[in-house]
């Protein structure tokens, strides 16, 4: 929280987690819970100060869990409360909290300055400024007052929920827009710096293309890679999510815009060839975008060499055959599914992690009979006991339409 010299301003906070700050203490947030009856009333008067709360909306959002049999004695109870803790903590003895025909409203004698009424006057302020350099600078300066979800502790109250999707919006907005202008100006180390900072702040949202972009750009391919591959990694552990289509296509195109220095081909070959630890038993283990380049490849040797190449994929599934997606036994299981299958198949056979409890096999010259025997070999490496969970299989012939046959 910034500002918490005494400049006798409630400094108020609702992005991310929720405080209240005057002359530099806390009086919500910090150290003290902001899960009480005084930090709900807070939030709702001092985010709709101008509009105020009806007492039907301020009973509803105070109370609805509670069995209270007079709501209005309640309400005036929790604002009695919240005036002396208020007076407590060193604000001006006003009346705080005022109430105009049935509407509760926050005093306009102590001066507010709230982070989500900043962002909406940044917001309004870029979207009408005509120059283009000024309008980034004031794009950017909102996004960073966007510095997480709207009242992120609370997602399940329904205003705080309705809240927080617009404030999201208009962070993606701003950031897209503050995107095309970087891009416009060939900025691309600010650009790589608001992917980042995006990513960090609306994750699971795809703002690492812009990252991905601006590394591009600025020819850092190799961290660019690197980055890609920690994105997939975070993608699948995080949600199960294989990478968009948009992040596989940049890979794709970086591969013409990596130039190495000169060197024999000896050296090159060391440099393509396995290390002994990388290439000690088991299956080849790669991240999606390699196995999917050995599976593009192997159709089109197949094209030629006739080989029998099977594409099977494993799935974690219940005791009632049903695919497990979440909970931190999966996590557990989707390990040692993979270790299953790397110490199951040859060193010729590529493996990769397809999403939450779910591996790709690239099967190399083997049959459909094969197959079945080397589900019995991960079976036997993957249950242990009594435990009830499984594996279903489905596998498709790499040169055959996708309706393969489904093994459990």
């Amino acid at each position: 929280m910034k500002n918490l010299e005494k400049d006798n301003i409630l400094h108020v906070r609702m992005f991310g987690s929720f405080s209240m700050v005057w002359n530099g203490a806390y009086l919500a947030g910090g150290t003290r819970s902001s899960e009480t009856q005084f930090a709900y009333l807070m939030q709702l008067l001092l985010h709709n100060r101008k509009s105020g709360i009806s007492r039907e909306q301020l009973n509803k959002n105070l109370f609805a869990d509670r069995d209270v049999k007079d709501f209005n004695h309640a309400a005036r109870s929790v604002i009695y409360n919240a005036r002396k803790k208020l007076k407590a903590a060193g604000l001006p003895d006003v009346n705080y909290i005022k109430q105009q025909g049935g509407i509760y409203y926050w005093t306009e004698e102590i001066t507010v300055e709230e982070d989500a009424t900043v962002f909406d006057e940044l917001y309004r302020q870029a979207d009408n400024e005509p120059d283009p350099d000024k309008k980034l600078e004031i794009y950017l300066k909102a996004c960073h007052c966007y510095t997480g979800e709207f009242l992120g502790d609370q997602t399940a109250v329904v205003w705080v929920a309705q809240e927080a999707r617009r404030y999201r919006g208009a962070f993606c907005a701003c950031a897209e827009a503050a995107v095309r202008l970087l891009r416009k100006r060939q900025d691309y180390l600010r650009m790589e710096e608001l992917g980042r900072y995006a990513a960090k702040i609306n994750p699971l949202a795809d703002w690492e293309n812009v990252t991905m972009e601006a590394l591009t750009a600025l020819g850092r391919t190799g961290e660019a890679v690197r980055f890609y591959e920690d994105t997939v990694e975070m993608y699948l552990q995080e949600e199960g999510l294989r990478p968009s289509e948009r992040l596989l296509e940049m890979l794709e195109n970086m591969g013409t815009l990596i130039e190495h220095q000169y060197a024999l081909l000896d050296t090159i070959q060391k440099n393509l060839s396995e290390n002994a630890q990388e290439g000690t038993g088991g299956g080849f283990f790669c991240s999606y975008p390699v196995f999917q380049g050995i599976y593009r490849m192997m159709g089109r040797v197949m094209e030629r060499s006739g080989q029998s190449v099977h594409l099977m994929l494993c799935t974690i599934v219940d005791s009632k055959g049903n695919t497990m997606r979440d909970g931190s036994l999966l996590d557990g299981l989707s390990e040692r599914l993979g270790e299953a299958i790397r110490v199951s198949v040859r060193r010729s056979d590529a493996i990769s992690r397809y999403g939450k409890g779910q591996y790709l096999v690239l099967l190399m010259n083997t049959t459909l009979e094969n197959c079945r025997i080397l589900q019995k070999r991960i079976n036997y490496h993957f249950i242990v006991g009594r435990q009830r969970t499984g594996i279903q299989y489905h596998i498709n012939s790499v040169l055959c339409t996708p309706d393969g046959e489904r093994v459990t």
